[in-house]
């Protein structure tokens, strides 16, 4: 079922700008930008490896959840 939402998402968001809340991170993987907002405040913006290399909020979330499907 979330590779289908994933599919559908990608199909319905090509050529236009798409604000998606996600609390699967693996969700919006592919966008061309994510922001991180704490408390309505934007605490990181960039793509996914971008955020990754930055090794901040983004980065701990996303181990988190992966640590988290794992187990």
């Amino acid at each position: 079922l979330l590779q289908a939402v994933q599919a559908a998402l990608e199909t319905a968001s090509k050529d236009c700008t798409c604000i998606v809340v996600a609390h699967r991170l693996s969700t919006i993987r592919k966008a061309d930008e994510i922001i991180v907002l704490v408390d309505g405040d934007v605490v990181e913006r960039g793509s996914h490896h971008k955020l990754m290399e930055l090794r901040g909020l983004y980065f701990e979330m996303t181990q988190a959840q992966q640590s988290l499907e794992k187990h």
